[in-house]
């Protein structure tokens, strides 16, 4: 049995879709074995079957840190603000969360100043809470998400106003 690159994509993309926990596979020296929860918890597969996926020379997997974005001065329109405001964006996908825990107080409030390096928010991301430290100094003019919502890679979160 070979699965080409399409073909091992489309067996995960359904078994996610699914109400499939637990999938194996053998045949002769390869084996497929998924696990699955709330999260992916385990996906082992054997050298032959690697080999004989990742025929394209154009794939490369690394496991290199997601990139910090950076706040930047572009604003949306849509967001109330002016051009003065810094934009400080979500550097992951993950759920936002604007307090350490459901009953703490938030790590930041509209009108309050920030330094940077200090934890403004929490992105959960695969079960890992991963605190996200302001990069920029000021008072934040306003929270662009909701608490428990999912945020994207490069979304809005604060706005900022560095003078403030």
């Amino acid at each position: 049995m070979i699965l080409d690159f399409n073909q091992l994509k489309e067996l995960l993309d359904e078994v996610s879709k699914s109400d499939i926990s637990e999938l194996s596979l053998e045949y002769k020296d390869t084996k497929i074995a998924l696990k699955k929860n709330l999260t992916i918890t385990d996906v082992s597969v054997t050298k032959n079957f690697i080999k004989n996926v990742v025929t394209d020379p154009q794939i490369e997997i690394t496991k290199e840190p997601l990139p910090v974005t950076k706040p930047t001065e572009t604003v949306n329109n849509n967001s109330g603000s002016n051009s003065n405001h810094v934009v400080i964006t979500s550097p992951m996908v993950g759920t936002f969360y604007r307090a350490p825990s459901p009953t703490a107080k938030p790590f930041v409030e509209v009108g309050d100043k920030i330094n940077p390096g200090q934890t403004i928010c929490i992105i959960e991301a695969m079960k890992l809470m991963n605190d996200m430290p302001s990069e920029v100094s000021g008072k934040i003019v306003k929270i662009l998400v909701d608490n428990g919502t999912t945020v994207e890679f490069g979304q809005n979160l604060f706005l900022v106003d560095p003078k403030g």
